[in-house]
């Protein structure tokens, strides 16, 4: 029963998603843990019409159970959820302004996004620039893996932001919020801009832990 509640989740997040332009065509992957392994979506699968019924079911060693082949990142997946513990969700899209900015030169590497504002700093707190390798590269998983103890969303250079949550609804929450601020800042970019300071930052941290 909980395996299919969190199928119809994915479904319906994704969709969610997907009508409102956050990812497009055949872009984009979830995936949830389970007590012994993993629901994932399908490889070359669009959010906008997703089956539970084929959603990848993956045993504790990453071998497919059920449904269809996994989404090509599930290596990359795997490396989120193998240094994250805590994490029971991971959201990776291709959302048009987090890939915008994940091509920009000018971006400071360590902390791409500036604290533009309080729920940025409570959902994402800093977002590493993760160096570019193909998709569904494994060499893409282990450099994500080396960032994924330290940071729970990472942004591709030129592919899309990752996100790891306690829970699905909070990948999602999370990884909307940094699209938006992506958004903010390709908005602001040629503006004089005041971002929050580091004082403000440290009550937003003591008051609202990372999840």
């Amino acid at each position: 029963m909980k395996t299919r509640v969190l199928a119809d989740a994915i479904v319906r997040h994704a969709k969610s998603m997907y009508d409102r332009g956050l990812t497009h065509g055949s872009t984009g992957n979830i995936s949830v843990r389970l007590d012994d392994g993993w629901l994932m979506t399908p490889t070359g699968a669009s959010f906008g019409n997703l089956d539970p019924a084929r959603l990848a079911r993956l045993g504790s060693k990453g071998e497919l159970l059920s449904g269809d082949a996994p989404t090509k990142e599930a290596l990359l997946h795997r490396a989120m959820y193998d240094v994250r513990p805590g994490s029971g969700a991971v959201v990776h899209l291709h959302a048009t302004h987090s890939v915008a900015v994940s091509v920009l030169e000018e971006v400071d590497p360590a902390d791409v996004l500036p604290p533009l504002t309080a729920y940025y700093v409570m959902r994402i707190g800093r977002l590493p620039l993760v160096p570019y390798f193909a998709p569904g590269d494994a060499q893409l998983a282990e450099a994500v893996r080396g960032y994924a103890g330290r940071h729970h969303a990472v942004l591709l250079a030129n592919h899309g932001p990752v996100v790891a949550g306690s829970t699905l609804e909070t990948a999602v929450d999370a990884i909307e919020e940094l699209e938006a601020t992506a958004r903010l800042y390709l908005l602001l970019r040629h503006e004089r801009c005041r971002a929050l300071t580091p004082e403000q930052i440290a009550d937003i941290g003591a008051r609202f832990p990372q999840p």
